[in-house]
């Protein structure tokens, strides 16, 4: 697979020394393991299954920042650990906590409280792929909806229940990248003009069925739980 170089981000000091083991995992939360059902219906009132949701990241590193990363520019400063990729999984074939691990690699002590990665084209040209059935007023129709845009993302600490990141002598952590699909359908129980309502796509574009070519201009899928990322198209 050719490499997508960017300049986006900025390693200034590898990690050598290995103390314990970092995760790291990728999501589409339970949206894409169970689907858009009432009430989180698409903003335009669609209730859609996902047989698969396939997704490709590369150029993956956890950071380890002081002062944290803002997630306020394409640029990360600090100790870098890379990733080795591309990794291409189906986020609906996940565990029950809605996570598919890809990698787990030596890491040095510390807390990893930054993350870049990249939304690519896989080996059949697409970055991301839904194959699934979307239901509405008695009417069913199947979709494959395709992307195939490259996006950067330099992402601050993980926002989540707990945090995560954080390597010890001998110890595991965990990083997660994290797509939120309810950027691109919207969210029926949410208020029509939120902002993020405004600026999803929904499903109605879709609704005759078959396949579609996405864009993914705007969308802002990517984050890190719930904290957020820069990302800006390759």
């Amino acid at each position: 697979m050719k490499q997508i170089l960017s300049a986006a981000f900025l390693v200034v000091m590898p990690l050598q020394l290995s103390a314990g083991n970092l995760t790291l995992f990728a999501s589409g939360e339970d949206l894409a393991t169970e689907g858009f059902n009432a009430p989180k219906l698409t903003k335009d009132g669609w209730s859609l299954h996902f047989t698969s949701v396939i997704a490709t990241f590369d150029q993956i590193t956890a950071w380890q920042t002081d002062p944290p990363f803002m997630a306020d520019g394409p640029e990360i400063t600090g100790n870098a650990l890379a990733f080795e990729g591309p990794f291409t999984v189906d986020l609906v074939d996940a565990d029950e906590n809605d996570l598919v691990a890809l990698a787990t690699i030596d890491a040095p002590a510390g807390h990893f409280n930054a993350l870049s990665w990249a939304l690519v084209p896989g080996a059949d040209g697409a970055s991301l792929v839904f194959d699934g059935v979307a239901r509405k007023d008695g009417q069913e129709v199947g979709f494959t909806l395709r992307s195939s845009d490259s996006v950067a993302h330099a992402c601050g600490e993980y926002l989540g229940d707990m945090r995560k990141g954080f390597v010890t002598e001998g110890g595991a952590a965990e990083l997660e990248i994290t797509l939120h699909l309810d950027h691109l359908f919207g969210r029926a129980d949410k208020a029509a003009d939120d902002e993020m309502n405004l600026e999803a796509i929904g499903f109605e574009p879709f609704a005759a069925g078959g396949t579609f070519e996405l864009s993914l201009d705007g969308l802002h899928l990517g984050h890190v739980g719930e904290g957020h990322c820069h990302d800006v198209a390759l």
